[in-house]
């Protein structure tokens, strides 16, 4: 698979995603929203069931192969259901049939693209983002938009509470990674997943998919909704991943936070693969 053997970029992504809607009537593509530089945030949509599942990759910037890996998902869930192939002994054509699972596979491309490729003289934020960047051009551990904000933290979940974290961790502004930014949902691609959720009715749960550390989170605050812990029980013991508990700033804001939070239902925060972020594509066949 040429295109999952190096970075993966926004660009590589769009052209991926581009190809699987036309070689697959079965996966249909719909746009959330754009980017704070303009870049249209894709949503994979896989079969016509009236129980919604959405997946969400590459929140973090640096985190970038969680894209791969739900981009090779949706590429196997729909090549599978059209030749009648069974995954782990599971038909997808059932699936498809009765769920309907949403794919956003790059929720962040502006944090993506400038992990991967730095900042250019075109780029408009250069001059914040650098300074954001501790006046350093190598943005290869950059994990926030291109405000320099982290969406991970940007959710209406624990805000308040985080921002005082924030503060004695000595962040106040723009950074590669835990500003919160000026209030909760104050970045446009947070606001396009909530305005995704809000509108599709009966997500039956929510997966935020991050690296590294092979761990499941699937509490906020000490609160598991209704069949949360089983799920991930079960999502644990067909990952070899381990049930593990956030703590300190990791707990305030993500996603998985808010959903919790807004609705009440399982979500669930994946630490894929094991390392130093960004983790090397080598890792993807593992993960």
């Amino acid at each position: 698979m040429k295109e999952y053997n190096e970075a993966f970029t926004y660009e590589r992504m769009r052209a991926k995603a581009e190809k699987l809607v036309y070689e697959n009537d079965r996966i249909e593509e719909i746009i959330i929203g754009k980017s704070l530089l303009g870049k249209e945030i894709p949503c994979l949509r896989i079969g016509k069931g009236s129980v919604n599942i959405l997946y969400v990759g590459a929140i973090h910037g640096m985190e970038w192969i969680t894209a791969v890996l739900l981009m090779r998902f949706a590429e196997d869930l729909g090549e599978f259901a059209s030749v009648k192939r069974r995954i782990y002994g599971i038909d997808p054509g059932y699936i498809y049939e009765a769920r309907s699972i949403y794919i956003i596979p790059m929720l962040n491309p502006d944090g993506v693209d400038i992990c991967i490729n730095g900042v250019d003289d075109k780029n408009p934020m250069r001059e914040r983002l650098i300074k954001a960047n501790n006046m350093s051009v190598d943005f290869s551990s950059w994990q926030a938009n291109a405000r320099g904000v982290d969406l991970n933290h940007n959710f209406n979940a624990g805000f308040s509470e985080y921002r005082s974290i924030e503060q004695k961790m000595g962040i106040t502004g723009a950074a590669p990674t835990r500003y919160s930014g000026e209030y909760a949902e104050s970045e446009p691609e947070t606001q396009a997943i909530c305005k995704l959720i809000r509108t599709v009715e009966n997500f039956r749960n929510v997966m935020a998919f991050h690296t590294q550390g092979e761990e499941i989170y699937c509490d906020f605050k000490g609160r598991i909704p209704h069949g949360g812990k089983s799920m991930g029980n079960i999502l644990a013991r067909c990952s070899g991943y381990k049930i593990g508990k956030a703590d300190g700033a990791a707990a305030y804001g993500g996603l998985k936070d808010w959903y919790i939070e807004e609705f009440d239902k399982p979500a669930f925060t994946i630490e894929c693969g094991k390392g130093k972020n960004p983790l090397p594509i080598e890792q993807n066949e593992k993960i």
